[in-house]
């Protein structure tokens, strides 16, 4: 097991002796590099201050977060790269336990006792694979996904073992290039050579992507009625239940996965939102009970779970759970950036229970001022902010949050949604306005850019359009004219590894929103020209490009 001398490991585990064990193991394999935490809290600084070869932790970590819950954090936050190597050791045979932890993308799941051969085969072959990808995710993440995709196919023929491994991985690029056909044809390839279940999932979700929603709707049923236990499949036939505007299904849905797995926080979040939007307070409220007290150990709290329990609390006359909710968002969530706009927002709600108009008002305002900067506040909390904001008569403050929400709106469906909170209060002329004032904010905005970037103020656009980004992040042509000025802003005044950097992830976030954009090309081919022209290498090999990149412009 020499091949894995020179790795890095991180290894996670409360018990010293167990952590000696597994060291020993780990070092006989010729592994040096080995560092460790005993809980959650202590893995996050050493993850976020670099990336490992392999993380070995324990399922149950005492005290705190569990190995489950770490791992949902990491992937969720995005704090391990794919070439981390995640193994999780435990004596833990719980049935659900078991399958919430394997759906978070393990790389393998292993079971006290074990021997060090067991553990060290496992990590090598988890390790080979790993090997055969990571040059293509690096390609990936630098640009180059035409290479990507060539290498994809030159690897399902150089390593065989893995080839449905490449096969998947080259229609997940082209599913980021927009090439929805070329994704749903290798699929299509798969499931008929293998019936993998993913490779179905794929294709459903390339029928997602091309609003073919019914086909993608029966395609995910028919999965999850023969794959019970493949919980991403139930995301996603709710993700596309919602798309159609079938709320109480896709309420339906979640609730199947989560009795299925019951400890995933990000599915337990989504089904109480969505609980919220059916009008089911009950399941709502206990829901979101279960998400604070999951949550209460991670270090990526979310104080808007916070103001969905006091939504549903007072909805259910639980005041002393109100009360005790608002003092933990003051207390434990001060250093949150959304803090300040949710407890306001939450002790309005309770002031107008109580019938405190004048207090409810103020703090109201207080909440539509903070969200006036870019903090975080998803679509789901403004619009509960403006619909607080319609029943106590500040029809000004609901206008203005809600053409916040309406221009970071994804899609027609996600505008539709939004609209209904003036629907049912009556006020279709609201609504009109709104629209009308989104649409110009986001032309603006635009223009504006596009303005400083003519007269040479590269970084002045970069700052206009990231700063419009991180207000309006689910707006497509926003993202992408964000990617756009900092791309312009390279080519013209030289490399900077952090613009390198926030090209990529504005070129990441164009591509999930908007994946059918025929321009998408022309930012990846401009990304990748100016690597080459400032002669930026990485671990791949950039291969030529003929004919040379059109061109970027501005998208108004």
């Amino acid at each position: 097991m020499q091949e894995l001398a020179g790795l890095t490991a991180l290894i996670i585990e409360p018990h010293a002796g167990m952590r000696a064990s597994i060291h020993n193991m780990l070092s006989s394999s010729g592994m040096t590099r080995i560092e460790y935490a005993a809980s959650a809290s202590s893995a996050i600084r050493p993850l976020k201050g670099k990336a490992f070869d392999l993380v070995v932790c324990e399922y149950d970590l005492g005290e705190g977060q569990d190995g489950q819950q770490l791992l949902e954090d990491l992937r969720h936050n995005k704090l391990i790269p794919p070439s981390t190597v995640f193994i999780m050791v435990t004596a833990e045979r719980n049935h659900e336990k078991v399958v919430s932890a394997a759906e978070l993308m393990l790389n393998d799941y292993v079971l006290k006792p074990f021997t060090a051969e067991m553990l060290l085969e496992r990590i090598a072959k988890a390790i080979d694979k790993r090997d055969a990808l990571t040059p293509i995710h690096q390609m990936i993440d630098h640009g180059g996904l035409n290479e990507a995709i060539e290498a994809c196919e030159v690897g399902e023929h150089t390593h065989p073992r893995h080839q449905a491994d490449f096969m998947r991985l080259r229609a997940e690029v082209h599913m980021m290039l927009g090439e929805l056909d070329e994704a749903e044809a290798l699929y299509s390839e798969l499931f008929a050579k293998r019936s993998i279940a993913w490779a179905r999932l794929g294709l459903a979700t390339t029928l997602f992507m091309q609003n073919r929603l019914a086909e993608a709707e029966d395609m995910l049923q028919t999965l999850v009625d023969e794959k019970r236990q493949f919980l991403e499949a139930y995301d996603w036939l709710a993700r596309t239940q919602e798309a159609m505007g079938r709320m109480r299904q896709a309420q339906q849905t979640l609730e199947n996965a989560v009795h299925r797995s019951p400890y995933a926080l990000q599915r337990l979040r989504r089904l109480g939102c969505v609980a919220l939007e059916t009008g089911d307070t009950d399941t709502a409220h206990r829901v979101f009970q279960q998400v604070v007290a999951k949550a209460r150990f991670s270090e990526f709290r979310e104080p808007e779970d916070h103001v969905r329990l006091v939504e549903t609390s007072i909805g259910k006359g639980e005041l002393k759970l109100v009360t005790s909710a608002i003092r933990e968002l003051a207390k434990s969530l001060a250093n949150v950036r959304k803090t300040p706009a949710c407890r306001a927002l939450a002790t309005a709600m309770l002031h107008k229970h109580n019938g405190d108009t004048e207090q409810a008002i103020e703090e109201l305002e207080a909440a539509i001022a903070a969200c006036r900067e870019p903090i975080g506040m998803s679509n789901d909390t403004k619009i509960t902010l403006a619909r607080n904001c319609l029943q106590s008569g500040l029809e000004q403050g609901a206008v203005e949050v809600m053409t916040a929400v309406v221009g970071n709106a994804s899609n027609s469906t996600a505008v539709s949604r939004a609209m209904h909170v003036f629907r049912e209060a009556g006020r279709d002329d609201l609504a009109k306005r709104v629209a009308r004032e989104s649409k110009s904010q986001v032309v603006d905005l635009v223009a504006a850019g596009a303005e400083k970037a003519r007269l040479g103020d590269y970084h002045g656009a970069v700052a206009l359009m990231s700063e419009a980004a991180a207000k309006l992040p689910e707006n497509p042509q926003v993202v992408f004219n964000a990617a756009v000025a900092v791309l312009k802003c390279l080519d013209s005044t030289g490399w900077d590894a952090q613009l390198g950097e926030l090209a990529r992830d504005y070129i990441a976030n164009a591509r999930r929103l908007d994946p059918r954009n025929p321009r998408l090309s022309l930012l990846t081919s401009m990304y990748r020209d100016i690597l080459k022209k400032y002669e930026i290498t990485r671990a791949y090999k950039l291969i030529p490009r003929v004919p040379p990149a059109e061109s970027v412009s501005w998208s108004a």
